[in-house]
Order: structure tokens, then sequence, then C-alpha cells
């Protein structure tokens, strides 16, 4: 039994033994290690008794149609997409761009670029081709791999030299080959070489307080073995059916639709819906006998608005993830299902850090304690240890094995996640049962339907329209979002603050970010508030959204997105998060 076998079989056995499992959980040795061939391939398609379970489960809820394939199926479909993108020039350590929904091919696509030592890039379809253009700069793709309606948005893009694989097509399309072509490739495959348990694997693009989202790179260990603190969070066990409702492209994706359920040997269950329908959600898991949930806040607030006690579920395990949920999302759920909603913490940096594990108390509101194998200190500003401070995790001989390599830089190395401590720019309040309680950001960004938005990136594109003089990005209180940007903006001297001009910022906000996080409600004011030095205190602004105050001096003309007929063409149908 290797070292990761070991730590897996560890915490499943300790499933709801919180103290012994945190206080004897050892990460597996960083060793040689490639989880799709160590793991995949030979402990689970290689072993008789799970190679023929179910390990992806795709349900198209409009039309019904399924489809399921085994460990051993997506083994050799994910042999033969690793040689032909071997035969593309793909090499080790090359960077491929992943653009794609939740069809197979993606998951075949990552398993073969596990396999072959290759970077993943996962992005989002909703990015718009400025996004894309800094995705295939910054991130350096080689490679990219996407569905036949993204395929209009490399049109004039700079990409010299780009593979380009399309996933759907019915024929070559220009420069693109079809993802299809893998099919008559070999079954089996030969790595290169041993894997690095420290090679890179995973390169994501976050939002963070820059105008350009920081670029978090995982190595060939960080997020799989890191994984196991999730599937312990979640409680998962083998041949669980597990539906993780998240779009790719997101951490949270790879968390719990690809790394955490693998890990146990369960099923990745996805419901795939044009747009997001919680009766026909309710239905499909009722159905299908889905074992454990996890859902944003934003889908289980949609769903507490249905029935619950009619639909008669084979629920286990319930969980939430991106917020604080409200107590009475909790309530309901546990007066229908009698399963309490577990909150879990991590970031797009780490795997699950600190969770309500399964068998523990649950206190509302708060994100749970340290996970097996996490040593967390929360400190002051000075560093000092306190009850109330940002979160930060221990390294040196402690650092856990889920934690990014860094931030990587211009010059491709990563930076952040060494020295004595990690710092996660998250305020919590730590009580005295080793409990967190999320309190803030320590820098300005929030989180809008489980998507991290950067205020400064937003405002960045405000000041590019010529009306526009300055700008503060705040989230304002939302009933199903959690929170939707608002803008204060200050316009150019001469400008009317008048409808038409809020409706030329809509639009061209509208052109330059994708829907996930559009500006959804501006007010003309005449004034910002400053620090002594100049600085826009965002945090006033805050304050006004939270306490819904119309009487400050600083409140101005509000116009709404839906105030706009106009505007409301090709607004995002998901409720799902990132």
């Amino acid at each position: 039994m290797t070292s990761f076998q070991q730590a897996r079989a560890f915490l499943l056995e300790h499933r709801t033994d919180y103290d012994k499992a945190v206080a004897e959980f050892k990460w597996p040795d960083a060793v040689d290690f490639n989880w799709a061939l160590d793991w995949f391939d030979a402990g689970l398609a290689g072993d008789p008794a799970s190679r023929d379970r179910t390990a992806l489960w795709i349900v198209d809820a409009a039309s019904g149609n399924e489809t399921k394939l085994s460990f051993a199926d997506l083994s050799r479909r994910s042999n033969q997409v690793a040689n032909f993108l071997r035969a593309k020039g793909l090499k080790r350590g090359d960077h491929l761009l992943l653009l794609l929904g939740n069809v197979v091919p993606l998951w075949e696509t990552m398993l073969a670029a596990i396999k072959l030592g290759v970077v993943i890039i996962p992005a989002t379809t909703l990015l718009t081709p400025d996004e894309l253009q800094d995705r295939l700069d910054r991130g350096r793709a080689r490679a990219v791999v996407a569905s036949q309606d993204q395929v209009a948005k490399f049109d004039g893009l700079k990409s010299d030299g780009l593979t380009r694989v399309v996933v759907g097509a019915a024929a070559t399309h220009g420069e693109w080959e079809r993802f299809e072509t893998a099919d008559s490739f070999p079954e089996t495959f030969a790595p290169d070489g041993v894997t690095g348990a420290h090679d890179p694997m995973l390169l994501y693009f976050t939002s963070g307080t820059t105008a350009k989202p920081k670029l978090v790179l995982h190595s060939q260990r960080s997020y799989p073995v890191g994984a196991l603190s999730t599937m312990y969070w979640i409680g998962l066990q083998p041949g669980d059916v597990h539906l993780n409702i998240s779009s790719p492209g997101w951490a949270k994706h790879a968390w719990s639709c690809f790394f955490a359920p693998w890990n146990a040997g369960a099923t990745v269950f996805v419901v795939n819906q044009p747009r997001f329908d919680a009766k026909a959600l309710l239905a499909v898991v009722e159905r299908s006998e889905v074992t454990t949930l996890c859902a944003p806040p934003t889908v289980w607030r949609l769903l507490i608005q249905e029935k619950l006690a009619s639909y008669k579920m084979s629920l286990r395990e319930v969980c939430g993830a991106g917020e604080p949920l409200n107590p009475e999302v909790i309530d309901q759920v546990k007066a229908a299902w009698g399963l309490t909603i577990r909150d879990g913490y991590g970031q797009t940096e780490t795997t699950a850090l600190a969770g309500n594990s399964p068998g523990q108390p649950v206190k509302v509101g708060s994100m749970g304690r340290p996970l097996p194998g996490y040593r967390v200190r929360v400190s002051d500003a000075d560093g000092n240890p306190a009850k109330e401070g940002e979160v930060g995790l221990v390294l040196g001989a402690d650092r856990p094995a889920g934690l990014m390599q860094g931030y990587q830089g211009e010059d491709g190395q990563p930076r952040g996640a060494d020295g004595d401590i990690y710092r996660t720019g998250d305020v919590v309040f730590l009580d005295d049962d080793g409990y967190l309680t999320f309190v803030g950001r320590s820098d300005d960004v929030f989180k809008s339907s489980d998507y991290r938005i950067s205020p400064f990136e937003l405002e960045s594109i405000l000041l590019e329209h010529e009306a526009v003089a300055e700008a503060a990005v705040v989230p304002s209180p939302d009933p199903i979002r959690l929170a939707i940007p608002k803008a204060y903006v200050l316009l150019v001297g001469g400008i009317a603050p008048s409808r038409d001009t809020a409706l030329s910022i809509f639009k061209y906000v509208h052109s330059r970010l994708a829907p996930f996080k559009r500006i959804r409600r501006i007010e003309l004011v005449t004034e910002l508030p400053k620090t002594i030095s100049g600085k826009i205190r965002r945090v006033q602004l805050r304050r006004l959204e939270h306490d819904n105050d119309r009487s400050d001096k600083l409140r101005g003309q509000e116009f709404r997105e839906e105030d706009f007929p106009e505007l409301q063409v090709g607004r995002p149908a998901s409720a799902s998060d990132g």
C-alpha cells in the first residue's frame, strides 16, 4: 500500500473521529507521484473491486439523457486523449488552456494532461476575448481544448503557434482539430518518465487586489493529495454518488467534481441545465439516489423555495461553501431532510482547510475547525495570536500538502507561499472551542454567487469609459446572490448624471466583463469618501450599502441593471458557482 493509500485509508476509517484524525493524520510522502497514473489508473481502474464502478455520471436535466462511464472506461479514454495530445506536440511542462463545460471531454482531458505532465489552465466558458488573451499571454498557453461555441472568441487573438482542439465539431474547423480524433489512438499509455510530486500541474487565474487576476500554481501533489482534506470534510466514502454544483474553470470544480470524490472512489455526478431550475434539480437528485451534495449558498437559497419534504432523498451528507449560510436555510433543510448543512472553507490557493466535519457539532455561521493536515494560526495586525484576526497556515515542517506552490510571477517562478506563515487574507473570529467564523477580507475582494470579485479589476474597466473620472466598486446586499457588484461613480466635468449616462456605462462594462462579474448597480455621485492620503474609503461605502442608508450626503442617483430592458439579453442563466 502506498503512502497515499495509507493516508486515504486512515481518513476513511476515522471519518467521524475528528480528534484522532487531526492528531494522527500525516500527509503522504512527497515522492514521485502522478495521481492519474498511480491512483486513478492503478488504484481505481486497476482494482477489480472498483474498475467497473461508475466514475462519471452526467445527466441532461432537459432531455433526460444520461452518460455513465466506469473508472476503467475513463482510464482507457484518457489514455487515448493523452496519446493524441502527445502526437500534437504537447510534452511535459507545456501549458494547456481548458475551456469546456460539464462534458465528458473535460474529465478525459484533465486526466490525460496529468498523465502527460502538461500544466492545465482551467477557464470558465464565460470569459471574454480580452480575458482569453490574458490567459494565453500570461498563462503561456501552448494549446487549447475548447467547445465549439468558444471558437469564434479566438478570432483576432494573438496566438501564434497555439495548438487548437475543438470538442463537438462535425468536421475540422479551420486551424482547429477535432477532439474526437483521439478515438483512433491507442488505449494504452506509457509516460515519458517519472512525475515529480512538485512538478507543476494546475495554473488558476483568480481575482486579487490588482487589476489583473493572480496566477495560482499547484503541483502534482498539492491538489490531488491535498484533496484528501476535502474528501474528509465532505464525508465521502467509496461508492457514494456525489453532486457538487459548480462551474468548470473554478477551483471548487476541481475540489469536488474531480479530486475529492475520486480520492474516495465515489461517483462524480453532474446535472446539466440550460437555466438553473431548483425543482428539476431536486427531481434528478431524488431519482438518481445521490448520497452527498455540496452547493454554494446561492443554490441552497433557491432550493429551500421548493417543498423539500416532498422529495424522498438518499442523501447522507450535505455541505455548503463559499460564504456563511443563513440560519433559516440550515433550519429548513434540517426540518425537511433531517440533515444539517455543514460549511467548509478553503481558497483557490488551498484545498479545504477548515470545515464542520461529519459527526461533529455544527455551529451555525461557523466554517468549522481546521481539517486534518492543516495547522491554522489567527493573528492580529502585528502577527500576535488573537481571537480575531487574519487566518494563517503554519508552514515549515507543518506545511500542508494542499497549499499552492505560489503565485506565478512574470519570470514563471512561484512566490508567496514560503516562509513561516501563509497569510490567506481572510479575517476570522476564533472561539474557545477552536471554531472559525468568517468576518471579512483584509483586502476588498468579495463574493457574489460564490464568485470572487476584485473591485480593483472592475474599477479599472470603469475608468476606461470617457465619462468616468473616479469609481469605487463595493458589494451591495442581494437576497439570492448574497451580494452584487455596485459602482459608485464620479463623472468627469460637464457630463450630466442621467439615465443615458448610466446606460452608456452599463453597456461598456457589459462588453468588457464576463457575466459573473458585471456591475449590476451604478450610483452617480458628486464625491467619494477618501482617506487623508487620497485613497477611496470603500469600507465607508460598504457600510452605506449594508445599512441601506439613503440619507447620507454621499448618496447620489442609483440606476439598476434591471431598469434597462436593453441590457436583459444574454444574462447568465446558471445559479452555480465557481
